[in-house]
């Protein structure tokens, strides 16, 4: 609880500053803040807190995935500067939206009550809209911002309606309630029931962008500025999937038969669907759409195989997945401001001009492929090992062909770099901003190498 306050008030001193006009206090103010959170959050560790009638539960499983998603922000927000340098109006507005759409992912890994489930999502999602439509002189933004909100808005209908149903049915919307309704009624659960749960995971579904409620994510990751499409891409999938995760392992375990079969069909989809077209992708923003409705594919592996194993198996591939992407969002930027687009040819000599960026971005996109040593590849390992010990053997079998086909898409850009002369600009990243890239780098191979950090960790 201490979390969603501190990061509400971090939120409002963004704003208060914007009408102070101390444009200068913003990012220190909020990476401090972001900090302060984090240490709040860590605080929380083996309490198992309970808020408002559990509306709220603080867990390890809370605290782990919460701190994820601070400490990606953080990392996001390291870029902010350099990426907004040329902008002269008020930033507090996006900001402090960012900041609350962090508060809304918290609230999504640390749901008690469906209600708080919806309360989260919404919230999160209300400030996605307008961060998609924040570069209003782009008409690609605007684009991106109307067919999130037209989708979205249709699609949380599906989630409230879901969360209704299955009040009607179980009396409760309190997740351990639905959970004892469940164990008692598993051999004649109501249809009303059924339809709800299904009405639940195709609102989450979109959410998450599984296939085939993926259609809005290129799209919508195209137009969107490119600093928020990284958080886009990295917080709020992981906080979706810790959702489903969340509800799926406490509440449907004792039904298990009864959407085992649909999330294994929607699964596979997501992983085929996703990588194979990504293959076809011109440019780099657009192959890292399609690269995340895969990865949100591999981590509906840990919601099907829930078993002990399974919150480690996904805090790692959550961290492994993150610290990668954002990595990949970082040299993007630098190539967007240089070039102007970031289509694939734009990259051809960046291994000679730019040594440093160019070793970066490979190692984020290995690691996105799965290759050993990296954290992308232990993660794969655990996930997969965890979904075969379940059974899963087929699904593990179809997830590593998907693996194996995105090698096609992302060594494009390693080509690029590396095997194709080009004329090619240098980069104009300052001290900083390299140092950071290089971090983020350092700490992919330090995941891919001590992965019993995270994996012993709940």
């Amino acid at each position: 609880m201490s979390t969603i306050i501190s990061l509400s008030v971090l939120g409002v001193l963004i704003l208060a500053e914007g009408l102070l006009g101390k444009k200068a206090w913003h990012l220190p103010t909020i990476l401090i803040g972001l900090l302060v959170s984090l240490a709040l959050t860590l605080s929380g560790w083996n309490l198992n807190l309970h808020y408002y009638n559990e509306m709220m539960i603080v867990d390890n499983s809370s605290v782990a995935f919460s701190s994820i998603l601070i400490f990606t922000t953080f990392l996001i927000f390291m870029f902010a500067g350099h990426y907004y340098r040329g902008v002269q109006r008020p930033l507090d507005d996006i900001y402090a939206i960012l900041i609350f759409a962090l508060v809304g992912s918290v609230m999504m890994t640390s749901f008690g009550n469906l209600i708080m489930l919806f309360l989260g999502i919404e919230t999160l999602s209300i400030a996605l809209y307008v961060l998609a439509g924040s570069h209003k002189e782009a008409i690609t933004s605007n684009e991106a911002t109307l067919k999130y909100f037209l989708m979205g808005s249709f699609l949380s209908g599906f989630l409230l309606f879901g969360i209704a149903l299955l009040y009607g049915a179980s009396g409760s919307l309190n997740m351990d309630e639905i959970s004892a309704y469940t164990v008692r009624e598993a051999a004649h659960l109501s249809p009303m029931f059924k339809a709800g749960l299904f009405l639940l995971i195709i609102g989450l579904a979109f959410k998450i962008a599984i296939v085939p409620f993926h259609f809005w994510a290129p799209d919508v990751y195209e137009g969107t500025p490119t600093l928020l499409t990284a958080f886009m891409a990295t917080v709020v999938k992981v906080a979706s999937i810790v959702a489903l995760f969340r509800l799926f392992s406490h509440c449907f375990p004792a039904i298990r038969e009864t959407w085992e079969t649909t999330l294994w069909i929607l699964a596979v989809l997501t992983i085929l669907v996703g990588n194979l077209t990504g293959l076809y992708q011109p440019n780099l923003k657009r192959m890292l759409a399609y690269s995340s409705i895969s990865h949100s594919g591999y981590m509906m592996l840990a919601v099907l195989a829930f078993s002990a194993r399974s919150a480690d198996a996904l805090l790692l591939y959550a961290a492994a997945y993150s610290v990668a992407t954002v990595t990949a969002f970082g040299i993007l930027i630098l190539v967007r401001g240089a070039k102007g687009n970031d289509l694939f040819t734009s990259f051809e000599g960046l291994g000679r001009k730019n040594p440093v960026e160019a070793v970066c971005l490979t190692i984020a996109l290995l690691s996105l492929t799965g290759i050993p040593p990296l954290a992308g590849f232990m993660a794969k390992y655990y996930l997969f090992a965890t979904a075969l010990e379940k059974g899963y053997l087929w699904l593990v079998i179809l997830a590593v062909l998907g693996s194996a086909i995105s090698v096609g898409y992302y060594f494009k850009p390693i080509i690029s770099m590396y095997l194709k002369e080009g004329e090619g600009i240098k980069l104009e990243a300052g001290f900083a901003y390299k140092t950071h890239i290089v971090f983020l780098t350092v700490l992919t191979i330090l995941l891919g190498l001590l992965p019993a950090f995270l994996i012993n960790l709940l």
